[in-house]
């Protein structure tokens, strides 16, 4: 099995834990926290283009995103997303590092002016980035 295989593999198994959680939760009645589930990748994927585009925020942080979206993007990872669980938390632990640096920079305003999702995925985010929003 080549890499352009390994990697398809990874992420039709990554995206069908994700639908699936998704589906689970509509399932057990929780409509509200399946949406906020459904939308936070794209919602993730908006605020990173605004950060992108704000001019208040630092060329190094910009890199840093740059860098972070890029590094998400290879399939080459540091432990190899079919492995189960540690595949995703490597890339979940980077994710939570940069959006750290690249928040404390700006604050919660800067949060709070470029999340498009929901409060609750917005807390979940503030607590990446500054343990206690």
């Amino acid at each position: 099995m080549g890499n352009l295989e390994i990697t398809l593999v990874a992420f039709a198994v990554t995206l069908g834990t994700y639908a699936a959680l998704v589906c689970w939760l509509i399932l057990v009645g929780r409509h509200r926290e399946a949406r906020a589930l459904a939308r936070f990748i794209p919602d993730c994927l908006i605020f990173f283009r605004r950060l992108l585009s704000d001019d208040r925020v630092p060329r190094s942080r910009k890199l840093a995103l740059v860098c972070l979206l890029g590094y998400l993007a290879l399939p080459i990872d540091v432990i190899p997303d079919f492995i189960p669980m540690a595949g995703q938390l490597d890339d979940a632990i980077l994710v939570a590092v940069v959006l750290r640096f690249v928040l404390r920079g700006g604050g919660p305003k800067m949060l709070d002016e470029h999340w498009p999702g929901p409060p609750e995925s917005r807390r979940l985010i503030g607590k990446l980035a500054f343990g206690d929003s």
